[in-house]
Parts: structure tokens; C-alpha cells; sequence
């Protein structure tokens, strides 16, 4: 039996996170405030990072659902000033509300995902997206670069082929 699209992108997002989960716990709790693992980073500010885009994504859903996808993302700073700007309250926030933050953030994206009509799937942003590649490049992709990073980290060996800070 082929998988049906969205319970690809639920699986292919829960076993994302779940690695990036995974590799986190491997980072010393008085490691996560040290700058370093992208860029200048900290693995905190990574986490808050995909919190962000993860809501981000369950945004880009429900717009569609409004039937207003095609206005999703305009008038957006531009992504480096988003990601600039969720480092910086990553970075001033106790790293135990960042990791919250995030998993609510995920949470939030995973039950809204299992219950969209695959209908809207193909549906396009005002940039030409589709909701499906909006949720994968925020969602799973993303998990799965940033835990690349962080095994990059420990060994000293990139394998992501990632630009950092995506």
C-alpha cells in the first residue's frame, strides 16, 4: 500500500525531530548556552531556531486552510533578520524554556499536519511554494540539517552539505 502524502510528511517530520532529539542529548545541559555549533550559535540558539521555523510552518498551514497561502510570507523580514533576531532572544531565554518553546512549537506543527486535507498540499505560496515544500523545508529538512550540525560538532566532521544558518 503507498503512503498517503501527509502521513509521509508526519512520519518523515517525526523521525526527523526524533534524530535531532536524539543527537541533542548528547550535548552536555552546561554546553547548550555555548556559542559555536553554527557559527557563533549555541545549541540553544539552534533549538529556538527550529522552534521558530516550526511555527513558521503550522502559520503556512493554517493560512492555507483560510485559502490565504498565497499571501503567506509577504511583507517577512528577510530570513537572515528572522534568524538573527531568534538567535538573540535564544541566546538572552533560560535554555530550558528554549527546548520548551521548541517542543511546543513541533507539537503544534504535528497535530496540525495530521489532520490537513492533502488537498491543499499543492497549494502555492505567494513565492511560488508549495505548502508541502514549506513543510518539509521547515520541518523535516530542517531537523535533519541541524542534526547533522550537531553531530558535526562532536566530531569535527561536516557531512550535512548545509550552509550554516540556513
Amino acid at each position: 500500500m503507498t503512503e498517503q502524502p501527509v502521513d509521509k510528511l508526519v512520519r518523515e517530520l517525526e523521525e526527523a525531530r526524533a534524530e535531532f532529539v536524539t543527537a541533542l542529548a548528547d550535548v552536555d545541559p552546561a554546553l547548550l548556552s555555548a556559542p559555536g555549533l553554527v557559527g557563533d550559535w549555541s545549541a540553544a540558539q539552534v533549538v529556538g531556531h527550529l522552534g521558530y521555523w516550526a511555527g513558521h510552518a503550522t502559520e503556512a498551514l493554517h493560512r492555507a486552510e483560510l485559502g490565504e497561502l498565497d499571501e503567506f510570507g509577504r511583507d517577512e523580514p528577510e530570513v537572515d533578520e528572522t534568524n538573527a533576531v531568534v538567535a538573540r532572544v535564544a541566546a538572552e531565554t533560560d535554555p530550558r524554556t528554549v527546548l520548551q518553546r521548541e517542543e511546543a512549537a513541533y507539537a503544534a506543527l504535528l497535530a496540525r499536519l495530521r489532520v490537513v486535507d492533502p488537498e491543499i498540499l499543492g497549494e502555492r505560496t505567494g513565492d511560488g511554494d508549495t505548502l508541502e515544500q514549506v513543510i518539509r523545508d521547515d520541518g523535516s529538512d530542517h531537523y535533519r540539517e541541524h542534526t547533522a550540525d550537531l553531530r558535526a560538532w562532536f566530531t569535527g566532521v561536516d557531512d550535512s552539505g548545509a550552509d550554516d544558518d540556513d
